[in-house]
């Protein structure tokens, strides 16, 4: 089982739209997912979206054999004073393909990007009691930098 990591190119955009879809149905049950799902998640169409990302990010595929089985969006944001920041707006392995390097293999292309591209840091958004995802992240020296909160005013 070889695994690895590339830029997406068109060809991949159903697939990566696929994974994507897969994504915020599972992380839309998690704390805080239903307002995630409606405010950072990507929106319909999600080919479109991808294909933006692609063209002015970089929208990377993680692959077993040759067999698509995650995926990470990265946006680079200006700052105030002039500088860039990488922001991972997605990062997804399917579940049956956790656990043996696919999503290490995505977060190295994402940091070797983001250096080319001369970003000063590296964003991006764990939903509260994701563990796993926050433990992967900090794996990778990515921590806590501000907290966001919320109260539904729904009934």
């Amino acid at each position: 089982m070889e695994v690895d990591s590339r830029r997406a190119v068109p060809a991949d955009l159903a697939e990566v739209a696929r994974l994507c879809s897969d994504a915020i149905g599972e992380l839309r049950l998690n704390r805080g997912g239903a307002v995630w799902s409606q405010r950072e998640a990507r929106a319909e169409p999600l080919d479109l979206s991808l294909h933006e990302t692609m063209v002015s990010g970089l929208l990377a595929v993680a692959c077993i054999d040759d067999a698509i089985v995650g995926y990470a969006g990265v946006d680079l944001v200006d700052l105030h004073d002039g500088s860039v920041l990488g922001q991972v707006t997605d990062i997804y392995v399917m579940p049956e393909a956790r656990g043996v390097g696919c999503g290490e293999a995505l977060i190295g292309l994402v940091e070797r990007w983001c250096v080319e591209q001369g970003c000063i840091g590296i964003d991006s958004i764990a939903l509260p009691g994701d563990r796993e995802t926050k433990n992967f992240f900090e794996t990778f020296g990515l921590t806590a930098r501000a907290l966001r909160v919320h109260r539904s005013l729904k009934n």
